[in-house]
């Protein structure tokens, strides 16, 4: 590993750790300063207004008491009753500052009437008044004929130091809050971030090349399991995928090695041994021929595969008939018949069509087929199958081989793969077929698979959709049959 590898990277940005510590306390402080702000108003405006509400229900009281005709005493000492019981302070005064009643021996009101007058040249009686050390309530009322007027008083001093001592409570209960907000946010960041610097640290594991971990875990939140679960994927793809790299590193240099060797030896041959044998020297030269041959396959192969991955090459794509394309593939194979004792067995639904770049279609047919045919058993035996199914149209190739086992059915389809259980080296091939089958397959939006049991063959499938604008089968029909006729 290199230096630069070995040392600790240094991180571009803040830790998750503290932006979240951050966060949570920084939340916690302004919920605290919102609540020391609030609380001051909202008491004050719940003690205000609960104080109106008993002032008006002692003022109810009185009204109904001065409406009763009692004597001035009996009176008097109703009134004081009433405000007693409300915690109230209360006053019946003439507008020159003498009492109305006799109230314990309060009898200057001079001041307070004619701040009452003045209120009431201005239209503010009847009506509270609220000060910063009382709420009070005062109205006009006739009294023996004489304009008199009726105030009801609460004190608001008392309550102003309780809030003065709440004030110095609240301050000392929010310093230990928001230390205690401090402390509590930095466990939480912690454990919120310890599975993310875990998860991080294993991927910069798999990232250095080493994909013998694994991501899943029970993590705290769905989004930390479904994250450790893509990772898994993905380090189980990657890993897949290196190792079908140095497989095909190792494949593509023994197949370009071997022809090479071959392609040495038998041109020393056809230099130093055959001479003048014409038969020795063009059976050297063939073998050349052929070798070859396979380099080129080989390499045309893998131009077709990196194409196709990279989107490139697909193909104009056409309406054509599959099924006499299906035909014409599988009639390629006929020499087969007569050289090796194969039996092509074909059951092709006539006019089926989809609209496809024939010439990509016309390879996955004819890699499908030869694949049946390097893999079936011992009877040769190899069955090709079109049919409709549904709106598409389904295209089977069915070999009778040793089959594959379930492990290594979905990686036949990568590059290079060979199975180790059921490999029998192709008559003419690159080990490319399938994956360029599948990439072909997967840019026209094919559904593809294969169906196989160890010991029972393998059934490759592909189905293949309509054209938007295919006539109706009725009508091909009809136009086939007039073609015959003519």
């Amino acid at each position: 590993m290199r230096e630069g590898e070995k040392s600790k990277r240094v991180r571009s940005g803040r830790s998750l750790n503290l932006i979240l510590w951050l966060a949570f306390s920084a939340f916690a402080l302004l919920v605290i300063i919102f609540f020391l702000l609030i609380q001051n108003s909202l008491i004050m405006r719940q003690y205000r207004e609960n104080t109106l509400a008993v002032i008006d229900e002692a003022r109810g009281r009185m009204t109904s008491e001065l409406d009763s005709a009692q004597n001035s005493y009996v009176l008097g000492r109703r009134l004081t009753d009433i405000a007693n019981d409300y915690g109230l302070s209360v006053c019946l005064i003439y507008e020159n500052g003498m009492s109305a009643l006799d109230f314990d021996g309060q009898t200057n009101y001079a001041e307070l009437a004619s701040a009452l007058c003045e209120q009431k040249e201005n239209g503010m009686l009847p009506g509270y008044l609220i000060s910063q050390n009382s709420v009070s309530y005062a109205e006009e009322l006739s009294l023996e004929g004489r304009s008199t007027f009726l105030f009801i008083s609460a004190a608001t001093q008392q309550y102003g130091e309780l809030m003065a001592g709440l004030r110095w409570l609240s301050v000392i209960t929010a310093l230990v809050s928001v230390v205690l907000a401090f402390v509590a946010s930095g466990f939480v960041a912690v454990f919120i971030t310890k599975p993310v610097t875990d998860v991080t640290a294993r991927a910069q594991e798999m990232a250095r090349g080493n994909y013998d971990l694994h991501f899943k875990k029970n993590y705290f939140c769905a989004e930390l399991n479904e994250l450790g679960d893509a990772l898994e994927y993905a380090r189980s793809e990657i890993s897949k995928a290196d190792t079908m790299q140095k497989e095909l590193i190792a494949n593509v240099s023994h197949d370009f090695k071997t022809p090479l060797t071959m392609i040495k030896a038998y041109a020393s041959m056809i230099r130093e041994i055959s001479g003048e044998d014409k038969k020795k020297r063009d059976a050297n030269a063939q073998v050349i021929i052929d070798e070859c041959d396979r380099l080129t396959l080989l390499v045309g192969d893998l131009l077709d595969l990196s194409k196709l991955r990279a989107g490139m090459n697909v193909g104009e794509r056409t309406v054509f008939n599959l099924s006499e394309e299906v035909y014409s593939v599988a009639e390629r194979f006929a020499f087969l018949r007569e050289t090796a004792g194969y039996t092509i067995e074909t059951q092709i639904e006539d006019d089926l069509y989809t609209r496809a770049s024939r010439e990509r279609i016309d390879q996955v047919l004819y890699n499908l087929i030869g694949n049946a045919v390097n893999y079936t058993g011992d009877d040769k035996r190899v069955r090709v199958k079109l049919y409709k199914k549904g709106n598409n149209a389904r295209f089977e190739v069915i070999d009778s081989g040793k089959g594959i086992p379930p492990e290594e059915v979905d990686t036949i389809w990568d590059r290079y793969y060979r199975s180790n259980k059921t490999h029998k080296r192709p008559v003419n091939g690159s080990g490319l077929g399938l994956s360029i089958v599948k990439n072909i397959l997967l840019q026209h939006d094919c559904p593809f698979g294969v169906i196989s049991e160890v010991g029972k063959g393998s059934c490759f499938w592909a189905e293949f959709a309509p054209p938007a604008d295919e006539p109706p089968r009725d009508e091909i029909y009809e136009k086939r049959g007039k073609e015959e006729k003519a």
